[in-house]
């Protein structure tokens, strides 16, 4: 069963957010918040596994929300829910840790795949935003192959390659036994060492120097 805390200012959109996906066998709605500070009280109670996050919220917003749940609870994955397309939302909600981005438009089956998606641990990207994601990626020089090898240990690389894969810190964790503490540290040197600004940088970094092992 999948753990769902629904976030949004709009109580009707709460509420029918709650019909929508209540009625899936496999989720369960464990609260609803109106706002950033109510979804972190609901999430340190609940401890669910997707917040379904909305963005543009009095008070605390989404995204200082997103960043809050993901230093005090780095188990809990936030889905944004929202509106709003614009670049500024879109990175400034990926930075602040969001594992993936949706928009209120997405048809009711494929939002149920994105709740069990996120989950699962791979990171759900409305098609809309996807290019301005990667537009903004590619503004950043990429090293070559050899500099990255020389600039990381084998573990980082190792690292790296599982983030280009779109896996969360604790699948890492998994493959590699580690900590998920442990693999936070070392995903944050490899952005520290390579000169990136989140772990979709680096994800598609991997990806675009064939550091990603097909299966």
């Amino acid at each position: 069963m999948i753990r769902v805390l629904i976030c949004d200012d709009q109580v009707i959109v709460c509420e029918g957010l709650r019909a929508i996906l209540g009625a899936a066998p496999d989720i369960e709605i464990v609260g609803l918040a109106h706002d950033g500070a109510e979804a972190l009280e609901l999430v340190a109670q609940h401890r669910p596994d997707v917040v379904l996050m909305d963005l543009n919220m009095p008070g605390v917003n989404g995204i200082q929300a997103t960043r809050q749940i993901g230093e005090c609870y780095p188990g809990v994955r936030v889905l944004v829910l929202t509106t709003y397309d614009a670049d500024e939302w879109v990175l400034d909600a990926v930075r602040s840790g969001a594992a993936g981005y949706l928009l209120k438009d997405t048809p009711r089956q494929d939002l149920l795949e994105a709740i069990r998606d996120t989950a699962a641990g791979r990171s759900p990207v409305d098609p809309a935003v996807a290019g301005k994601l990667m537009a903004q990626v590619a503004r950043v020089a990429p090293p070559p192959v050899s500099t990255i090898a020389d600039q990381l240990t084998p573990r980082e690389l190792d690292v790296l390659r599982l983030l280009g894969r779109g896996l969360s810190n604790a699948d890492i964790a998994r493959r590699l036994y580690l900590s998920e503490g442990t693999v936070r540290n070392y995903v944050s040197e490899i952005l520290s060492k390579l000169g990136l600004s989140d772990r979709t940088q680096a994800a598609v970094l991997a990806l675009r120097h064939g550091l990603v092992d097909q299966d």
